[in-house]
């Protein structure tokens, strides 16, 4: 398993607090290597990489950052280069996804002609933009370390439409619609890895997207129902679902892996 081994690496989480990043980073860290657990929450992250540091050997850093500003994500780098020296792993995994207060507003205001600028610049900024200054920031490091392995967290409705049918109640209403903004931002990440392989394969930095499909996270039964009978595994995935295809992206087991999409959806997509 020494392909694996992530000894004396460094890696960058962003979006540490969410549901996945929390597990991206025990992943990387059960394997080796030291994380820098980054969120847009500092003292979340700094709580968060002390309990990760007791249990690993103080190999985990919390920081704050907001990855949709570049002054931010400059800071950040600056703090790791300067604790570490180096950033051998980037996890962009930041996003955020619509959240519509009131029940009563939902359906009306994720309807695509009611849709708002706002939302969209919004979720563009953070799911998009975040990972774009985030590589920009980074990947010339690695480039001058000439190897680094950036991994973007991108998702299956990057591949495919949303299937509105998933939001209908067990009557058959629509509850809401899926936005545009998440996918679109999903697809425009697929694109952003290629480009990064291909601009930076010469100086050993590799570039690869991993597309989760859905996880349970106490979603209501009708909507696991729903997507659970559109899966061939017939179940949303678990959290930990996607740990060991993070661990491989960034280790050398993928060393002759760049601009590729890891997909791990329980074969959502297969049909």
């Amino acid at each position: 398993m020494t392909p694996f081994n992530l000894k004396d690496r460094v890696a960058i989480v962003t979006g540490a607090m969410g549901l996945l990043g929390r597990e991206h980073c025990s992943a990387l860290l059960e394997a080796g290597a030291s994380v820098v657990v980054a969120d847009l929450d500092h003292a979340a992250a700094t709580t968060y990489a002390g309990e990760l540091a007791e249990a690993y050997e103080g190999r985990a850093f919390g920081v704050g950052v907001d990855v949709g500003a570049a002054e931010s994500v400059a800071a950040m780098t600056a703090d790791v280069l300067k604790r570490f020296d180096r950033v051998d792993i980037l996890v962009n995994n930041a996003a955020i996804d619509d959240k519509v207060e009131s029940p009563k507003l939902a359906l009306e205001l994720s309807r695509f002609e009611n849709y708002p600028l706002e939302s969209w610049e919004k979720l563009l900024r953070v799911n998009l933009t975040g990972a774009f200054l985030c590589c920009q920031s980074i990947a010339p490091r690695m480039a001058a370390q000439k190897r680094g392995s950036i991994i973007n967290i991108a998702s299956t409705y990057g591949l495919v439409a949303p299937q509105q049918n998933l939001y209908l109640d067990r009557e058959g209403k629509q509850r809401f619609f899926k936005s545009p903004a998440y996918p679109v931002s999903k697809a425009g990440l697929l694109q952003l890895t290629r480009f990064l392989a291909s601009y930076y394969g010469a100086s050993g930095v590799r570039a690869n997207s991993l597309s989760p499909g859905g996880v349970q996270n106490a979603q209501d039964e009708d909507f696991q129902t729903n997507y659970s009978s559109r899966v061939p595994l017939q179940r949303m995935a678990d959290k930990g679902d996607y740990r060991g295809a993070l661990v491989f992206l960034a280790s050398d087991a993928s060393s002759y892996m760049t601009g590729a999409n890891l997909v791990i959806d329980g074969g959502w997509t297969a049909w």
